[in-house]
């Protein structure tokens, strides 16, 4: 163990931390340059041959950098992409970030450090660093910006130099240490254990951007909602949003299990996807997505009088995109994020302009949309989803959950943090919000 976790996990103060130096490598999940090609051919791309765990050389910090030591992380979609390297391998990424030259060079390495989520304590600040020391309790937000784009100063996600922290750059934070700049940390909800905190910003922002942001569908009192996916960290967290902001959540789930889940965030309508037989194997053919729609449309008039959605929330992408635009109301919109099923969407476009439909494309969320989204968290209007915890030895295993569909909410990864339950510095809040209602997804076992 290097001098600075010792001070870390013996509770050392911020001037005790600033004079302990950084170790020149540290303990990371990581992918490998020479792996790029190693599933080129196989049906299954088993993310746990291709994600390793081992030391890599500390990074020198930029003048508007921080170092944070990770107490947790979690898993999100992108660590897979990462892992398959599909669709593209994310050394490309890195590659042309290297070829900028500066200090952007040392994000092309023959190793990546995977992650956009982390939870953690500020170790070291850059000489540019103005609103946080050593010491801070922090979280931290999946996107980099450069502040010297003009585009970037209307909305941060408008940027063409804005990135995914752990995805389009290196030193993500499923390791005990990352680098990130100082315009990506938050302040840690003190309510909240690590592990809770580091399952939030990346979904639960991404989330609030899609439903409640006025770049989205800024979603109003009384709109109906579908939810695609709704027992997932996306899902999870647009229930609990829809649910707040007055609306009416219907959540589309693969089993009754999910679905009592799903009821359990608040979800007024649930409907199991295999009850319409959307868990059907076959293609997706033109004829096929009208009647899933058909179904879907009757199963949701069933539920509300006889009205379709206002909104539907969409990640899920091939399997599911024509039946979503077919369904949404007359004037309503589909917002979409990510593909975790596939980039390449067919719709019958008649349903779209005959009747003045809205696609709405979205991408995890500027800062301050990042910043009210985690005072919700803050004020215990949101809570974590976390339902399952695992070691950073056993990472690969983590994402090969998540991979393949046998995890619910939000699947969560201890770094530096000994064990779970740590990092909580507002006792009373906790108590007040109850530990109960802040973990509904701990007790259970689902699997897909």
């Amino acid at each position: 163990m290097d001098a600075m976790t010792e001070a870390l996990l013996s509770g050392a103060s911020p001037e005790q931390l600033e004079r302990q130096p950084l170790p020149q490598d540290y303990l990371a999940a990581h992918t490998r340059i020479q792996d790029t090609d190693m599933f080129r051919g196989r049906a299954d791309k088993d993310v746990r041959e291709s994600i390793h765990v081992g030391r890599v050389p500390m990074p020198e910090i930029a003048p508007d950098e921080v170092v944070v030591a990770v107490m947790a992380s979690s898993i999100n979609y992108n660590t897979v992409w990462s892992a398959t390297f599909e669709p593209v391998p994310t050394f490309a990424f890195l590659d042309r970030l290297g070829r900028r030259g500066g200090r952007d060079a040392r994000h092309a390495q023959p190793h990546h450090v995977i992650g956009s989520d982390a939870a953690g304590v500020v170790v070291r600040v850059g000489s540019g660093v103005r609103r946080w020391k050593a010491g801070d309790h922090v979280v931290v937000s999946c996107v980099q910006v450069d502040d010297q784009e003009p585009a970037t100063h209307a909305d941060g996600m408008l940027g063409a130099e804005q990135r995914i922290w752990g995805y389009e750059t290196n030193f993500g934070g499923l390791a005990h240490y990352t680098v990130v700049r100082a315009s990506q940390l938050l302040r840690k909800p003190a309510h909240l254990t690590w592990e809770e905190s580091a399952g939030t910003m990346l979904t639960a922002a991404t989330s609030y951007r899609m439903l409640i942001s006025d770049r989205a569908a800024r979603i109003k009192l009384g709109d109906i909602v579908l939810i695609w996916g709704a027992a997932g960290g996306l899902g999870a967290f647009a229930v609990q949003l829809v649910k707040q902001a007055g609306g009416i959540p219907i959540g589309v789930v693969g089993s009754e299990a999910k679905a009592d889940i799903v009821r359990r965030l608040g979800c007024d309508i649930v409907i199991n996807r295999n009850e319409i037989g959307m868990g059907e194997d076959g293609p997706l053919t033109p004829e096929r997505t009208i009647e899933l729609g058909k179904r879907l449309g009757r199963a949701i008039r069933k539920e509300t009088g006889g009205e379709d959605p206002h909104v539907v929330f969409d990640f899920i992408g091939q399997a599911t995109f024509g039946v979503s635009v077919f369904v949404v109301r007359r004037g309503g919109a589909v917002v979409t994020c990510g593909s975790s099923t596939g980039y390449q969407h067919q719709f019958d476009n008649r349903y779209l302009w005959m009747n003045l439909k809205r696609i709405i494309g979205s991408h995890a969320a500027n800062l301050q949309e990042q910043a009210e989204c985690n005072r919700l968290f803050e004020m215990g209007k949101l809570v974590p989803v976390l339902s399952e915890v695992h070691e950073l030895e056993n990472v690969a295993e983590a994402a090969r959950r998540v991979q393949t569909n046998r995890h619910t909410g939000k699947v969560g990864v201890l770094a530096l943090a000994p064990h779970t339950g740590l990092g909580v510095t507002d006792t009373a809040l906790r108590e007040r919000i109850g530990a109960d209602r802040l973990n509904p997804l701990r007790s259970l076992e689902v699997m897909a």
